[in-house]
Formats: structure tokens, sequence, C-alpha cells
């Protein structure tokens, strides 16, 4: 039952970073060896690449927390699917682009397993915070649900 119940939270999540990546704006040298044009580089640069073009920028932190070792999907500045070491955080200053201004823009982390101090398999815990304050928290236990925020 665990096990069925973490995956369909990683299908879930799956999902909603399928539908929601479509019209993500990615910087113009992402994956090439070019230069930056002088336009893009006369802007000023945020942590995890993001130039901001007036926006607002937030401190954003996701975390996940627990003992052990944990598989990890987020979206953040980046996405990305990774074993951990728990407790783990990320933090990344992000500024809302184009459309994610009126939309918001989709922050997640999807926690896998950890085992309990009884020897069970349980959910890890999770949170984001949006500079320095809480705005989703999930304990973890058996329910075990993705955290999930939309950014403005």
């Amino acid at each position: 039952m665990r096990k069925t119940l973490t995956a369909t939270s990683f299908v879930l999540a799956a999902a909603l970073l399928t539908g929601c990546g479509g019209g993500e704006e990615k910087p113009a040298d992402a994956g090439k060896g070019g230069t930056p044009t002088a336009q893009e580089s006369a802007k000023p640069e945020m942590a995890g690449g993001d130039a901001v073009d007036g926006g607002a920028s937030h401190e954003v932190t996701i975390k996940v927390e627990g003992t052990g070792k944990s598989k990890v999907m987020y979206t953040l500045d980046d996405s990305d699917f990774a074993e951990v070491d728990l407790p783990w955080t990320k933090t990344a200053t992000i500024a809302p682009r184009g459309a994610e201004r009126e939309v918001g823009r989709l922050v997640i982390v999807t926690p896998g397993t950890m085992t309990a101090a009884d020897g069970m398999l349980v959910a890890a815990g999770c949170s984001i915070m949006v500079d320095g304050k809480t705005v989703v928290e999930n304990e973890g236990g058996k329910t075990g649900k993705p955290c999930s925020y939309k950014l403005k």
C-alpha cells in the first residue's frame, strides 16, 4: 500500500510538471555553447540563473525532513529527481517572468519514503518557505503528500 501511495504521488507530480512546463522561458544560453547577447548580459543575474526583468524576486527554500536516504523530485529554479541524505534543503532566488507574474510559477517537492524508528517505511515530510515564511508544510508519515505552492 505504501509503495502504491508513493508511486501515485510521483506519477501525480510528474503529470503536474508535464502539464505546467510547456510555456516556461529558458535563458538563451541554456544548453548551448553560445554567449548571451549584450541586452541579456546587462540584466542582473539571480541565483539559479534567472534574469530579473523588473519583477520582484523571492528567496524560496524547499525542505525534506527525516533521517537516512530518500528519493526527492522537485521543481524550483530547475527540476530534478535525486537520492539525497535527509534532512535535505535547497534554496533559490526566483523572479516570476512574463505570464508567471499573472498565473504564478509552480514550486513543488515530492519526497519519497524513509525508514521510521520502528523500521517501517513512511513518507518523508516536506515544506516550502518563501522569503523566510513557511507557506506549505506536510508532516509526512502514512499520508505522504507532496508540497506545492504557486509563486506569484
